[in-house]
């Protein structure tokens, strides 16, 4: 089978290195791909949004089976438009993708369906906006309804700090026409919590949860960045929690969606807050995040291109889907200055005995060498049988990987281990 996979970071190093497990693949290809990637695929000059080119390159090279990785392409409708020339994917549909490209949908269909989440107001205009903070309860949120690289949150703890991404996001067009819209929700408080899920629309499949650290610096400071580390599974989601989430947020999910007429099959990622109230969902993605794949993965044991395709089928419920016992850690090496401004093309040093063991998100390969080109340049991620082993064993790995300017948290995993 010729496999294609769309976009070119971490996630899809992650993804990619799963499926060529699978005996029957004959040929992956990655849409853009990165230097790194380039190992394990074969990297095409295409970018993630240029949809028609996507389409040709499929019908060119006879692609069986493609997997859209990233939320743009998904909310663009790549998966629409391949599945028009006969190519079929693993990723929802455009109308199903609106769950995560707009959060007034998603906030919308989670009131109107009885779905646990936080209190909510959405704006279109900043003036009204901001005349609602003048009162609003503080801490808050404040949200710019459409894509914005997993930048458009702003946990606010103060009414200024509130009142300034409103002015951001709605007068300063910060993230364009994302921003056109807000949502302004309540602050709430308790463990997050990431749970990726197979679904095929009918069936769904909680895969292992797990637990992201977005502060750029140790001890949850700095500022947010797009995840600086995880570890999987979480200790604060509870077979009790689980049920609760299945019976409250996951099964109404995919219910509701086919109700709307939007019938959701790929990965939906549930982000929630286990809360004195019980769980609720502080947002939905269209896709697996990044770096939670990296963790997931690693320790699925059935074959990942044959669950996809049974979701594809709509076929999940005859597809066994089973995950090892044990844990798993990613440590992120990131440039000096990520989540701002940071230098590139430094050379990336990765010891032989631990490639199998990284992701690369942000990297070139430049006269065969691996030079850094991004904020998040790679993952390294363990497994073993227990947590502290997988903290253990990913930061020793990480610290055979050397690139000038890197940097890293030293605490990924210690909540979950000190409970």
């Amino acid at each position: 089978m010729k496999i294609m996979v769309i976009g070119g970071g971490g996630r899809e190093h992650a993804i990619i290195r799963k499926i060529r497990e699978n005996p029957s693949v004959s040929e992956i290809y990655a849409l853009p791909g990165n230097g790194g990637i380039a190992g394990d695929a074969k990297c095409v000059d295409i970018g993630a949004k240029d949809i028609p080119a996507i389409v040709r390159f499929a019908r060119e090279n006879g692609i069986d089976y493609a997997v859209v990785a990233p939320d743009d392409p998904l909310v663009l409708g790549c998966v629409d438009a391949l599945e028009e020339i006969g190519v079929p994917c693993f990723g929802p549909n455009r109308k199903a993708a609106i769950i995560e490209g707009s959060k007034v949908f998603s906030k919308n269909l989670m009131k109107k369906y009885g779905i646990p989440t936080a209190r909510y107001e959405v704006f279109e205009e900043p003036a009204a906006a901001l005349d609602y903070l003048k009162t609003a309860p503080i801490p808050t949120v404040v949200k710019a309804d459409g894509l914005a690289l997993g930048k458009g949150v702003t946990v606010a703890m103060t009414r200024e700090a509130a009142m300034d991404a409103v002015r951001e996001i709605m007068e300063e067009r910060k993230f364009g026409d994302s921003g056109s819209r807000i949502v302004i929700e309540e602050y709430l408080e308790g463990p997050e919590v990431s749970v990726l899920s197979f679904t095929d629309g009918e069936t769904i499949v909680p895969m292992v949860s797990s637990m992201d650290h977005k502060r750029a610096l140790d001890g949850d400071r700095g500022p947010n960045t797009g995840g600086m580390g995880t570890i999987a599974p979480n200790p604060f989601y509870t077979e009790e929690v689980a049920r609760t989430c299945m019976d409250r947020i996951f099964l109404p999910t995919i219910r509701a969606m086919k109700a709307e007429g939007r019938t959701f099959r790929g990965c939906l990622y549930f982000g929630l807050m286990i809360t004195r109230d019980g769980p609720k969902v502080i947002e939905y993605n269209c896709r697996f995040g990044d770096p939670e794949t990296q963790v997931v993965l690693p320790l699925l044991e059935s074959d990942l291109l044959t669950v996809m395709q049974a979701v594809t089928a709509g076929k999940l419920g005859e597809c066994p889907v089973r995950f090892r016992n044990g844990a798993a850690c990613c440590v992120i090496l990131a440039s000096e200055g990520y989540p701002g401004a940071y230098g590139k093309g430094y050379e990336i040093t990765i010891p032989e005995k631990v490639r199998g063991h990284v992701d690369i998100a942000g990297a070139v390969l430049r006269d065969g060498r691996l030079l850094t080109s991004g904020g998040r340049v790679l993952g390294v991620t363990a497994t073993a049988d227990t947590l502290e082993e997988a903290v253990r064993e990913a930061y020793s790995m990480a610290e055979t990987v050397t690139f000038e300017n890197r940097y890293m948290r030293h605490d990924i995993g210690r909540r979950a281990l000190n409970g």
